[in-house]
């Protein structure tokens, strides 16, 4: 097995050195011949490495890279103002909190009671929701026969 192992990598090595070219099957550009008359191509620009805002990225990324800060970390003003923002959060919750607690049994009924009628309004328009076609037309009709009526008789 090992002949023919090296018989086959023997053939390898010679298609290789009877390659003119090295074993490049990319083509050559033709402007590199030396032709005055073609046009050369030139580098296009990045658009995203081109605007501002990647260049300041990377300059800040550069910065905090040579300071020893890690990507994870932010800048200190950002730290402070996600500290103010969370603490007043955290003050509104409790604020709310308290003022739930402290409200009279007065207010509390009349809570309860606007959530019960909200259930029942929610729970009708389910009904209505669910009633047949002909039954809403039916009952349409009953209203304009009835408006057409009173204002005969007025």
């Amino acid at each position: 097995m090992s002949a023919s192992l090296r018989k086959s990598a023997s053939m390898y090595t010679e298609i290789q050195r009877e390659r003119p070219d090295g074993g490049n099957i990319l083509t050559h550009p033709d402007y590199i011949d030396g032709n005055p008359d073609l046009i050369k191509p030139k580098k296009l620009l990045n658009p995203v490495k081109a605007s501002k805002s990647h260049q300041e990225l990377h300059r800040e990324l550069l910065m905090n890279h040579k300071r020893g800060l890690g990507v994870e970390s932010k800048p200190e003003l950002q730290r402070v103002l996600e500290h103010r923002r969370r603490d007043l959060l955290i003050k509104q919750k409790k604020e709310e909190e308290e003022a739930k607690k402290l409200q009279s049994p007065f207010e509390k009924e009349l809570l309860k009671r606007h959530q019960r009628l909200d259930q029942l309004e929610k729970e009708q328009e389910k009904q209505e929701d669910h009633a047949p076609e002909f039954i809403k037309v039916k009952e349409n009709l009953r209203r304009t026969s009835t408006v057409t009526g009173d204002e005969k008789a007025a």
